[in-house]
């Protein structure tokens, strides 16, 4: 249902352009509880914590939901740039801000953690439509608040899920557009029953044929809650989760392979079948489900006293199935066998990679406010267990023994982690108020058992016994002053530490053991209200210790290292500015500027990618998907029920590697969207009806917003002779959605 801010206009049109605004408090049409006095989401940024966020608001978040993963709702942050694989921003997607990946961003949901705890990876398209069920979304750029779970490395994106609504209501919600793309919501809320209970209940479906040659989705997703409210007391048990049907798109196709087959070329799947004609494997899917378990509970002690309390549950399994072509057979614990007379160690099969996780636990924080001092104490405590194992199903071909879904791999990842902050901001005097905040973290890490890498060292299986323990201390403060109503200035300096994901182990070796990383932040910010335009800008230095980064470095099994290199920074200025003139237009842009480097970056290559490296010693190098522009501009009409949106979004070019290489980058591209819509309210007894459309690329740019690039050399004539290689995500041209939405 749409939102209307409870704060004045010209503070929600700055919120929209990423400047800072007050805490949000967003009240639903059919008038939802205000639960600000008896639940506190502790990692939540004000207008007085001195650093760079953005507020996105329900109707945001309403506006631009036709069934886009969430990262494509969140385009107004600056700095925030996405992927999508299918190329239309449904099924896998991605989001980068400030040039860090989605393994480097803290996300949270109602403060549970929701990054994987050993990928440290966010899957969107495990929870499809949630945007549907939230109140808001915060993003905060840099080191951030303390928050639980992986270290905020870049930013950080704290959803709160839909408050318990007051009054009765029914919502449905519909989408379709090019490439079979569809959507179809329906929600439904029974208002206070008895003066306590709240029911609010979300079920949802969506799929497309992707833009990319068969990236399908067939995606569901559902959101439940139960809440009791009486005077300062909350409960609330909250379920969300969804399950998805993906075809891969994930291998993306080279500059060479798009002149041949066109841009829609998907190479995952691809084989030659009996007869020598080249086919695809209908069965290359990612399978999986998600499911989130939370029970809050929130208690007003006194008039300066808050206490939060939260259990949580996750439960997700799948696994993707997926045709290989020439592979190895002792890789997979098979056996070489002999046809027509000849030994076969190489054949096609199809292999299912399977994970099945748990994670579990509970946060807390208790908030004080009296005078001039707000502070908090918080933590929480999780534990995950994730079960990876790998199947065959089929080898082309094969004679021996093969049990139906034999296994080749199985190996447990194991961990703890704890974290306890205590945070306080003092008003000291005339609009000037003092920021501290203290955390400590620790990580107890395992994994045991075989992985899915053979060790031709050992003739057999790589072997896992890795325990790690990690404890860190993240300091963070500043000052922020505001100066009389309509200027603020703040600074602040954060220190944040992060451990090594899965990978930089299972990929790794012992004589390249993955140490910990640590951030320095530096931020220096000034904003502007006034009556009609609103404006900021923003100062970042971010200083990395021990970065992990790809280097091109193998391990001795093959797969491709994340290096410590010892410095690197991340630098820019981002500017926001906004502009209302009148009631029925805003005007919205916001730009970063930034210079992203690796110190003395050494590029390592070796020959026919497998063996013999030679060393290119390249200096400072540009840090891998980091662009040195991003710009986001918005015209917005709002006029009698009639609502336009011209909006558009440029991204300078990227480097695919480290290794500053112009044959592998992907261009500068410019996107603008158009958006129309009408809204008729107290329509045959509706409340509303809203029909919208919208045109996607308008001006039909042909861009890439994602890819890979890799390297080798051969020897010819006794001269080393380097090749390099990329694969590029292809992205949607012009196309178009239509969507409708009526309330109850």
């Amino acid at each position: 249902m749409k939102a209307k801010s409870s704060a004045p206009a010209v503070m929600s049109l700055f919120a929209v352009c990423g400047a800072f605004a007050a805490e949000p408090q967003v009240a639903d049409s059919s008038r939802v509880i205000n639960l600000d006095n008896v639940e506190v989401v502790a990692n939540r940024a004000t207008g007085n914590t001195p650093i760079a966020f953005t507020n996105v608001t329900k109707t945001e978040l309403n506006e631009a939901n036709d069934g886009r993963d969430l990262p494509y709702l969140l385009l107004r942050t600056p700095s925030l740039i996405t992927t999508s694989d299918a190329g239309a921003g449904m099924g896998y997607t991605s989001l980068r801000i400030r040039g860090t990946d989605g393994s480097r961003i803290n996300v949270t949901a109602n403060g549970i953690p929701i990054n994987n705890s050993e990928s440290h990876n966010v899957y969107w398209v495990n929870m499809p439509d949630l945007a549907s069920s939230l109140r808001d979304v915060q993003v905060q750029r840099g080191a951030g608040t303390s928050t639980n779970g992986a270290g905020a490395f870049g930013a950080s994106v704290n959803m709160l899920t839909d408050a318990p609504a007051e009054e009765a209501y029914g919502e449905f919600a519909g989408a379709y557009g090019m490439y079979n793309t569809n959507k179809q919501t329906i929600r439904v809320g029974t208002g206070t029953l008895g003066d306590r209970w709240t029911v609010d209940a979300r079920i949802s479906h969506m799929g497309s044929d992707g833009y990319i040659e068969r990236a399908s989705s067939k995606l569901w997703s559902y959101f439940g809650q139960v809440a009791y409210l009486d005077g300062g007391t909350s409960l609330r048990l909250i379920a969300f989760g969804g399950k998805e049907e993906t075809y891969m798109a994930w291998d993306y196709a080279s500059k060479e392979d798009m002149k041949k087959y066109g841009r829609r070329y998907n190479p995952c799947g691809e084989y030659t079948d009996d007869e020598g004609n080249t086919a695809y494997y209908p069965d290359q899917k990612d399978y999986y489900e998600q499911h989130h378990f939370q029970l809050h509970y929130g208690q007003t002690l006194g008039k300066r006293l808050r206490l939060s309390v939260a259990l949580h549950y996750t439960k997700d399994d799948g696994y993707y199935n997926q045709y290989k072509t020439g592979r190895t057979l002792v890789e997979y614990g098979l056996v070489p066998f002999t046809c027509e007379g000849q030994t076969i160690t190489k054949s096609d099969l199809v292999r299912l990679k399977k994970n099945d996780n748990g994670f579990g636990g509970g946060i807390f924080s208790l908030t004080y406010n009296y005078g001039r001092v707000n502070a908090v104490i918080g933590g929480g405590l999780n534990n995950f267990r994730g079960h990876h194992f790998g199947q065959i199903a089929w080898v082309r071909n094969y004679v021996g023994k093969l049990d139906p879904l034999q296994e080749y791999y199985r190996n447990l990842g194991e961990k703890s982690d704890g974290n306890i902050y205590a945070r306080a901001n003092v008003d000291i005097t005339g609009g000037l108020s003092a920021y501290c905040d203290l955390q400590y973290r620790h990580i107890d890490y395992k994994i045991t058992g075989i992985g899915d890498n053979y060790d031709y060292n050992t003739g057999s299986m790589q072997v896992y016994d890795i325990h790690k323990k990690y404890n860190f201390f993240n300091p963070k403060a500043g000052l922020n002053w505001r100066i009389r109503d309509s200027h603020r200035l703040f600074a602040s300096w954060s220190v944040a530490h992060k451990e090594p994901v899965r990978d930089n182990f299972t990929d790794g070796d012992r004589n390249h053991e993955p140490n910990t990383e640590r951030l320095f932040d530096y931020e220096l910010g000034y904003n502007y209200i006034g009556r009609i335009c609103s404006a900021g800008v923003n100062l970042y230095y971010m200083d990395y210790k021990y970065q992990l980064v790809a280097t091109g470095q193998l391990s001795d099994t093959g797969n491709p290292l994340s290096v410590n290199v010892p410095h690197s920074y991340r630098m820019g200025v981002e500017l926001q500015a906004a502009l209302k003139p009148c009631d029925w237009f805003e005007w919205n842009i916001n730009a970063t500027l930034s210079r992203n480097r690796i110190k003395n970056f050494v590029e390592y290559i070796y020959e026919d990618e497998w063996t013999n490296p030679i060393t290119f010693d390249l200096g400072d190098t540009p840090i891998s998907f980091s662009p040195d522009l991003t710009l986001y501009n918005e015209f917005d009409f709002n006029r009698h029920g009639f609502d336009a949106q011209l909006t558009s979004r440029y991204v300078s070019k990227q480097y695919l590697n480290n290794a500053h290489n112009e044959e592998q980058k992907l261009d500068a591209y410019f996107v603008s969207d158009l958006h129309l819509g009408y809204t008729f309210k107290n329509l045959l007894k509706l409340k509303q009806l809203r029909l919208g459309f919208s045109i996607y690329n308008l001006f039909n740019e042909k861009y890439c917003n994602n890819g890979y690039a890799g390297a080798g050399y051969y020897v010819d004539g006794g001269e080393k002779v380097v090749y390099r290689y990329a694969g590029y995500a292809a992205q949607a041209t012009t196309h178009v959605m239509a969507t409708v939405s009526v309330r109850f």
